[in-house]
């Protein structure tokens, strides 16, 4: 299993008349804590994307549990449960709030998707040789 964290303070301008995070405004936290947990491992998004393969939301599912507010500050957990073994690869979300409390979860399915093709491919080597030390059975 392989996690990453990473922390947003939300920002006036994510907000609605509340104060409270507006709710399409999760899924862009998913997304910075799936680009970030990419760039922990050492590649980025850009580089995939050069090398030929993109990476679009086949799904996304978000449970909302509390309220996030303007200037708190959130922990996003990333998660990747599975080492991808064919064109998919799912990102579990989980968003904290400052006392710690589990405020959001959501589950992302994204397809390797070859761009000269413009078909799926599988998870290129690269990433997978990246994930694979995180998925090793124990000895």
């Amino acid at each position: 299993m392989y996690e990453s964290t990473i922390q947003i303070r939300v920002r006036y301008g994510e907000t609605d008349q509340m104060g409270y995070l507006y709710y399409g405004n999760y899924a862009l936290y998913y997304e910075v804590g799936r680009t970030d947990a990419i760039r922990q491992l050492g590649l980025t998004y850009k580089a995939m994307e050069e090398s030929g393969i993109a990476l679009p939301v086949a799904e996304c599912n978000l449970q909302y549990l509390r309220p996030a507010f303007y200037d708190e500050l959130i922990t996003v957990k990333t998660i990747i449960k599975e080492l991808p073994q064919g064109a998919f690869i799912q990102f579990h979300s989980e968003l904290y709030n400052e006392q710690n409390k589990l405020i959001n979860k959501g589950l992302t399915t994204l397809v390797f998707f070859d761009i000269t093709a413009r078909k799926k491919a599988g998870i290129p080597p690269i990433l997978q040789e990246k994930l694979a030390p995180y998925f090793s059975p124990n000895i």
